[in-house]
């Protein structure tokens, strides 16, 4: 090599690294690489592929002077020359249009591609790209001019780590930040659309993506459902199920899959709803509650990007930070609903309760009130936060109700219900009560609640103490008529003889006590008549000559 072909390479070699070194980014760093290097070693075209970790395959990174189409063809070169680019060779190649080695060579003559110079590009002896130098005329690569070039890729390969290594230091600071504000967020809210909702508008601002997906396993059908989008037609979300894709199910599985090209990727269904829409590249990350795996977030890029560890990890922390935020926001959602409907069932049975003419209250096995109706709160006078939580014993202080014959104490005792009738001295006078307490079991079939039901029974007991009373009077008027009747029949017999006596007898002195007996047996017989009419009794025949007294 000539001093002057040194000294042109060397100022080649210099603008390079001041190049990689001046630029930070490294998508930066390979277009300024594959734009200016044509120009500098008289080539056609450049491109510079990254390795795919995750697929071991070499994903477009950056390319100048070739179209789409050559760019997008699914073969790079012979499998020989990819298995000597991967062990860290460089390989030079002429007349490549007269190959048949893959079969897309009918793209490489269309292009009018001639020679290639493959370069592997390393970094601390691992190959991380390709750096490929294209002309459409034959040329033949010399010695120096590889060495050259293999210099230049290894240079290439430090901007492109230098540049992921101080991009990936800058976007953890930035993502560190962007978790702790989205950390927060979900701390302060229970609101499940909030949840969602945050996830899929924050990532693909914080990613600089076209928008984000949520698919949540419905624990029912364990199908994925559509959650919460963002950034995405109607008409993509409802292209069909995804639960096949291989990139979904990898997620399912518990770890992010990375798609560079998804209109080439074996991993994706749907590539013509994925043109359509105008995604490239997409990431698929398991959102996870714990250890239990209960949906997928994806990213969708509309242009074509590698997504850098820092990125995905990134991702996945999010998605971690859903997960656990998600089955918290499902949770107080289930309990909400739950005491709504308690709620609603205390209203329904409560004014059932209300509408029950006697006195109702419920205790636990402690005799603390846990529940009373209306009527109960009036007898008392007491709201019904006052009552509940009371002593049970202590209502009933100033009562006539022996503790021996508390129809709760009895239930609690035996398991069986009671029923006690007892008085109690008020203002307006005697009460009487009757007091009936039903158990409720618990799963163990021990009393877990007492039901004890009071009713005022006071007009009852009058009632039933005034038709006692009747009963008495009414025996004591029956048999009055009776003797009187039975008075009767003797007495008309006297005063008849007692008359015919008067008549027969000649001494004044005799007829007139005769006189007095008559008029006081008379006396005797409007009384009779008197009784026998206020009681109702008539005379009636039975067999015989018998006459007995009856109620009229």
């Amino acid at each position: 090599m000539t001093p002057r072909k040194e000294q042109e390479y060397l100022k080649v070699f210099q603008k390079v690294t001041k190049l990689t070194s001046m630029v930070l980014d490294h998508q930066q760093v390979m277009d300024t690489i594959v734009h200016s290097l044509p120009d500098l070693l008289a080539v056609d075209a450049a491109t510079i592929r990254l390795l795919d970790a995750e697929t071991g395959q070499f994903v477009m990174g950056a390319a100048h002077g070739l179209s789409m189409e050559y760019l997008s063809r699914d073969s790079i070169d012979t499998e020989e020359t990819m298995e000597m680019i991967r062990s860290g060779y460089p390989v030079a190649k002429t007349n490549v249009d007269k190959e048949t080695g893959y079969g897309d060579q009918h793209l490489v003559q269309s292009e009018g591609v001639k020679s290639v110079l493959t370069l592997p590009i390393l970094f601390q002896d691992s190959i991380i790209g390709i750096l490929r130098l294209l002309t459409r005329k034959n040329r033949t690569f010399a010695e120096e001019e590889i060495s050259f070039s293999m210099a230049l890729a290894e240079q290439v390969g430090i901007a492109i780590s230098n540049s992921r290594m101080f991009k990936e230091m800058e976007n953890q600071v930035d993502f560190m930040k962007e978790v702790q504000e989205i950390s927060t967020l979900f701390n302060t809210s229970l609101d499940l659309s909030a949840v969602l909702d945050t996830i899929v508008e924050r990532l693909p601002m914080s990613l600089g993506c076209k928008g984000c997906t949520i698919r949540l396993i419905n624990s029912t059908t364990n199908h994925l459902e559509l959650v919460a989008s963002h950034g995405l037609s109607e008409r993509y979300l409802r292209r069909g199920r995804v639960e096949n894709e291989k990139n979904v199910a990898a997620a399912l599985s518990g770890s992010p899959a990375s798609i560079y090209d998804v209109n080439r990727d074996v991993r994706i269904f749907y590539k013509e709803y994925m043109k359509e829409e105008g995604i490239q590249s997409l990431l698929s990350v398991p959102i996870k509650a714990e250890q239990d795996v209960i949906g997928v977030l994806r990213i969708l890029s509309d242009v074509p990007r590698c997504f850098t560890s820092s990125e995905i990890n990134f991702a996945v922390t999010v998605a971690e930070a859903g997960g656990a935020a998600i089955r918290n926001a499902k949770t107080y959602q289930q309990i909400t609903l739950l005491f709504n409907q308690i709620e609603e069932n205390e209203r329904f049975l409560t004014n059932i309760l209300n509408c029950i003419r006697p006195q109702l209250l419920v205790l636990d096995k402690e005799k603390h009130l846990v529940l009373v109706n209306k009527v109960f709160q009036e007898v008392m006078n007491r709201s019904e936060n006052d009552l509940l939580g009371c002593d049970y014993n202590e209502l009933w202080q100033n009562q006539d109700c022996d503790e021996r014959d508390c129809p709760v104490s009895k239930v609690l005792a035996t398991g069986n219900a009671y029923t006690y009738t007892h008085k109690t001295f008020q203002e307006d006078g005697i009460r009487w009560y009757e007091r009936t307490a039903s158990p409720m079991l618990g799963s163990d079939g021990e009393v877990e609640y007492v039901i004890e039901v009071i009713r005022d029974i006071t007009d009852k007991r009058q009632l039933e103490e005034e038709q006692l009373e009747r009963v008495k009077l009414q025996g004591v008027v029956e048999l009055a008529g009776t003797v009187a009747h039975e008075i009767n029949t003797p007495l008309f017999a006297a005063l008849g003889t007692a008359q015919l006596l008067e008549e027969d007898l000649e001494e004044q002195e005799l007829i007139e006590e005769v006189k007095t007996i008559i008029r006081n047996l008379k006396d005797i017989g409007v009384l009779t008549r008197k009784m026998t009419t206020m009681t109702g009794f008539e005379s009636r025949d039975y067999v015989g000559e018998t006459k007995i007294g009856a109620m009229r």
